[in-house]
């Protein structure tokens, strides 16, 4: 057998220990980027040499599964994965982002002491090299606010389906205590949470850093079966919720290399014309945040619409001139 075919196989294996649900024929299929009839010859290689797999009827198909997961043997991490969680880990600190550093730091060291002595002593010296000769560049921005009391607070009201009580000093009555239904926290420059007040406006986001006295209720409060938070968050240019706007963006030729590899956002579409422009085409709010953006690129890009997108630009240009002309 080929050692990539081999590798295939283990990592199938892998799959199959971590889920506790099991996984179809067609969701490995999908995970490995292979034909239904391949993965279907994995899994009995697979089965061949775990023989501990289980087999969950989930009408109309199957599920399999490893239940008690693999031995050690066959879980001994990489140099790169070790240094990319590490990594993540510095990362995360760097950013002020405090608890789910500490978080990674703990997975860092259960990872490790969970691996043979033998395998630990053969990485360390690669390990060592590479997190020597990677670094990361810190860029300049507000540190995101993570409290962890406050992070707590929301998991547990996620998790118990409850809804959350504090004082909120923001908004256009600071001070006000609320009561809202968590949806989930977006983490970004800002961190917030989103959640709704009242089911007829829908969510709204609330900044973590003023958010104090918080408090679980115990009192019912799911959110909807249909709301998605990566869906809600793709709605928007960055974290700013405002009215959804058909943007599109000429690049000129000057900046089309540099457009080619750039996301403006999750759903854009980018279309090359003949004379080396390119067109970005995505649907956001957020507009002010986009203008912000926009300003980075100098004169390589020209707003074509919305209206409201030129007029923020223009808006936020004069208030800049305004600050910095001498009188």
């Amino acid at each position: 057998m080929r050692h990539e075919k081999a590798g295939q196989l283990l990592e199938l294996a892998r799959m199959l220990a971590a889920s506790a649900e099991g996984l179809s024929l067609d969701q490995m299929a999908e995970r490995l980027g292979v034909a239904r009839r391949t993965v279907e010859r994995m899994r009995d290689a697979v089965r061949d040499a775990f023989p501990q797999m289980e087999e969950v009827d989930d009408p109309p198909s199957k599920r399999f599964r490893i239940p008690a997961g693999l031995d050690g043997l066959f879980q001994t991490p990489t140099v790169e994965e070790l240094a990319a969680l590490s990594a993540a880990a510095e990362q995360f600190a760097a950013l002020g982002a405090g608890s789910r550093a500490a978080a990674l730091r703990s997975l860092e060291r259960k990872v490790q002491s969970a691996t043979r002595a033998a395998a630990r002593r053969k990485i360390a010296p690669d390990l060592e090299a590479l997190l020597q000769a990677e670094a990361i560049a810190v860029q300049a921005g507000p540190r995101p606010f993570e409290e962890e009391a406050v992070l707590a607070a929301i998991r547990e009201a996620v998790k118990s389906l409850s809804t959350l009580r504090f004082r909120y000093e923001g908004g256009s009555t600071p001070g006000r205590v609320r009561e809202v239904t968590p949806f989930g926290i977006l983490f970004g420059r800002s961190n917030y949470l989103v959640a709704a007040e009242d089911e007829a406006v829908g969510p709204r986001n609330w900044r973590l850093d003023r958010i104090h006295d918080i408090k679980v209720t115990g009192d019912w409060g799911p959110r909807p079966e249909d709301f998605s938070l990566q869906a809600y968050a793709d709605e928007s240019f960055g974290i700013y919720q405002d009215d959804t706007e058909d943007v599109v963006l000429a690049v000129t030729p000057e900046g089309r290399e540099d457009a080619l590899r750039w996301r403006f956002h999750a759903n854009q579409r980018v279309e090359e014309l003949p004379d080396g422009q390119v067109i970005v085409r995505f649907r956001a709010s957020g507009m002010r945040e986009l203008a912000w953006h926009l300003f980075t690129w100098g004169d390589k890009i020209r707003v074509v619409a919305p209206q409201t997108l030129q007029d923020t630009l223009v808006s936020e240009i004069e208030t800049a001139r305004r600050a910095h002309v001498r009188i």
